[in-house]
């Protein structure tokens, strides 16, 4: 377990960018992703009947689609034990395999770091 404390500066802002965001919209999930310019994005889970993303898959989308060409580094709020392959997937394909994933609970404290790759 890592204390979101220890983390630097810039981590610690997307832990809890993706955790409020989490409380705010009432969703299982929440994220946030830095991008090459520091810009970040957040985002919740989308379950639409038509359309079921993970909420770091729908961070990503909305760095692409804002022009993001890389990620720094990605949070993701959650009940879940590990970031699943299909969120590591998302942020390898903008970020490349070296790119940290923080998994924080709903407490904000950071349980895993993992790379994307």
């Amino acid at each position: 377990m890592t204390e979101s404390t220890d983390l630097g500066p810039e981590d610690r802002k997307i832990v809890t960018l993706a955790r409020s965001t989490r409380a705010r919209n009432g969703v299982p999930e929440g994220a946030a992703v830095r991008d090459e310019t520091g810009r970040t994005y957040v985002a919740g889970t989308v379950q639409l009947e038509s359309l079921r993303l993970s909420a770091l898959q729908t961070a990503v989308a909305m760095a692409v689609a804002s022009g993001a060409t890389s990620l720094e580094a990605a949070a993701i709020v959650s009940e879940a034990e590990a970031p699943s392959d299909a969120d590591r997937a998302a942020v390898r394909d903008l970020g490349g395999p070296a790119t940290p994933v923080l998994l924080a609970g709903p407490d904000g404290v950071v349980r895993l770091s993992v790379t994307a790759g």
